[in-house]
């Protein structure tokens, strides 16, 4: 069985085509045993979302639709949705037609190679310069602080194997990171360049807020940005260390050379500076480890239907 996973996020207008066109391609592969798992990241529509849903629930009975008490963004949402699918291979995808179900047939040719995880990517991007920024931001740094291969590159669009799903649903923590579950499960995963589609209806629920909360969410998946704050410190410790050192030997060859109180003040807001960024790091990584031993929720189900259960 496939299981197609869907974050739902104010997708009244494009959803059900999303559904549809998936049927059709899926059809056209081979592929005939489908389920999907809809999940609505509790939209701020009215509810129109989760009535569309449940109109898609009427016609498919294969269909789950899975509705979240809060909004808690698309990877916790993507993990709903993983502990509710019970296929053998997953696919994930967007609700708005930009990650077109067309392409997936380049994807699974590339899975039927025995990948563990295929990632659809586009070289040609239909998204404001912003979030592409914001896009090649976060490869990097997961590149530096995950030692993610370059050849990988990641995506909302892909297929996974079932034994991949059964790992990272094991993690509970608050805030997910689905690129850094899936590397520390495997390294065989292959990337694929598919066609990004215009979006048809709407605009990008990602804000600016929503995307420092995503990238800040690789924290939990490694330590470097400690060990980079550490050695930061050494470097300006040394710094001070040799500048304190030249200006003591200056002035004992001259004494009349007065010591400036502006390079004072710059060398003491500059280290106050490193000192607040290091222990906002700190506080970051306390704080996450304070709501784990409180055990903060991924999400919380306010409903569903056509679902027995976790699978």
């Amino acid at each position: 069985m496939y299981s197609i996973i869907i974050p739902c996020y104010k997708s009244s207008e494009t959803i059900q085509r999303v559904v549809e066109c998936t049927i059709e391609e899926m059809k056209n592969l081979g592929k005939t045993e489908l389920e999907f798992v809809l999940v609505n990241d509790c939209s701020p529509d009215n509810r129109k979302t989760w009535r569309k849903l449940n109109e898609i629930a009427d016609k498919y009975p294969f269909v789950k639709i899975i509705d979240l008490a809060k909004n808690v963004g698309q990877h916790n949402a993507v993990m709903a949705g993983l502990r509710h699918a019970a296929g053998d291979v997953i696919i994930s995808m967007d609700d708005d037609m930009q990650t077109n179900p067309k392409e997936l047939v380049k994807m699974f040719a590339a899975f039927d190679e025995g990948y563990d995880v295929v990632y659809g990517y586009y070289m040609e991007k239909k998204q404001t310069t912003f979030r592409k920024f914001g896009a090649w931001f976060n490869q990097m740094t997961v590149h530096c602080f995950l030692k993610k291969p370059k050849d990988i590159i990641s995506s909302s669009f892909w297929i996974m194997r079932k034994y991949v799903r059964d790992e990272i649903i094991h993690y509970t923590g608050a805030y997910t990171y689905l690129l850094g579950l899936i590397l520390r499960t495997t390294n065989n995963i292959k990337s694929v360049e598919v066609k990004h589609y215009e979006r048809e209806v709407g605009s990008s629920g990602y804000t600016l807020k929503a995307l420092i909360k995503l990238w800040s969410n690789i924290t939990g998946f490694t330590s470097k940005p400690l060990h980079i704050i550490m050695n930061l410190g050494y470097f300006v410790a040394g710094i001070s260390f040799i500048s304190a050192l030249v200006v003591f030997i200056r002035k004992i060859c001259n004494p009349s050379i007065f010591i400036g109180w502006s390079s004072i003040i710059i060398s003491i807001w500059f280290s106050l500076g490193i000192l607040l960024i290091s222990l906002g790091l700190i506080g970051e990584y306390l704080g996450r480890l304070y709501l784990k031993v409180n055990e903060q929720p991924q999400y919380v189900i306010r409903e569903k239907r056509n679902v027995e259960g976790e699978e």
